[in-house]
């Protein structure tokens, strides 16, 4: 006999302990006695311990066997919930999901949903990592993570991963405070595109770092490349030390930096040789990954409340 998993063991163990009578204690789990005399027995030889003393008129608890009673209450409640506990496993209210996240969706839109996701299903552990775009997909193919929130250009999601769109959103021009373009009425696009870029590497946003080329290439220019940044708050203080003007998604617009200002497609004049409907800039979307044979029931519960709030625009 192995006493330390034989739960029928240490319920009788509890009961003696409890009732400091083997008959009462019988009684209790709807036994005769010599059953629970004999496992008591067995339990004491199977540890090498005495847990109860015992004259004809008494029964007490040894150091060893009083020492037990808590852990075996313990033991037997923790039993007990495991049904209960693996029901909401099955149904994705226990758990854990590790979710990378682009700095763009944790402006706002991430806070809230991490503190309303607690609110209802606080036995999921949700564990949060900031990281771009192409880490987060390294990171999905090791399984190191089990979603990501990555942003691309609309409809270009990366391939091979279940995907759902959470938000959509344009690129807006952040220029240093100080520089013309700051304060001038209207924007003419050839004014702009001459200006040193600020940017991030393709490798980060490969698709939207491909529709800004296109808005380069498409009046005929190459963009001078100034500086290249990862992170989009490092971009910003970039363009706050006039090292160039950026790119940025309207998101980035609640990071509040001093010396930036952020001018929207609105502010854009329209193209010679084009009606007066404002200039269409490349915008960008940001979608929630994972795998789609992802067998992880917190990850479905935490996708379908994310799917619950729909597209964010």
């Amino acid at each position: 006999m192995t006493a330390s998993i034989d739960l029928r063991v240490w319920r009788q163990f509890l009961a003696v302990a409890e009732e400091l009578h083997f008959g009462r204690a019988a009684t209790r789990l709807h036994m005769t006695q010599p059953p629970v005399t004999q496992a008591i027995a067995q339990l004491e030889k199977a540890i090498g311990v005495r847990l109860f003393d015992r004259t004809r008129r008494s029964v007490a608890l040894t150091p060893a066997g009083a020492a037990l009673v808590p852990e075996v209450r313990e033991l037997l409640a923790r039993a007990q919930a495991l049904p209960a506990r693996a029901r909401a496993a099955a149904a994705g209210e226990v758990g854990r999901v590790r979710l990378a996240f682009v700095s763009t969706i944790g402006f706002e839109r991430l806070p809230a949903w991490v503190r309303e996701f607690r609110a209802l299903c606080p036995a999921v552990a949700l564990e949060l990592v900031e990281a771009t775009g192409d880490v987060q997909l390294e990171a999905l193919a090791r399984g190191e993570i089990d979603a990501g929130l990555v942003l691309h250009s609309p409809g270009a999601a990366p391939a091979g991963l279940a995907c759902l769109a959470v938000a959509t959103e344009p690129l807006v021009l952040a220029v240093p405070t100080q520089h013309p373009l700051a304060r001038a009425r209207q924007l003419v696009l050839d004014d702009v595109l001459a200006e040193p870029l600020v940017a991030f590497p393709r490798r980060i946003l490969p698709s939207v770092h491909d529709a800004i080329l296109a808005l380069y290439h498409g009046v005929g220019r190459v963009p001078e490349v100034a500086q290249e940044a990862i992170q989009m708050q490092t971009i910003v203080n970039l363009v706050s030390g006039g090292l160039g003007v950026a790119w940025v998604p309207e998101s980035v617009t609640q990071f509040r930096r001093a010396g930036v200002v952020y001018r929207t497609e609105t502010e854009f004049a329209a193209q010679p040789g084009r009606r007066r409907a404002a200039l269409a800039l490349p915008g960008c979307e940001t979608s929630l990954v994972w795998p789609a044979a992802s067998d992880n029931p917190a990850l479905a519960r935490f996708v379908d409340f994310v799917r619950e709030r729909g597209l964010a625009q």
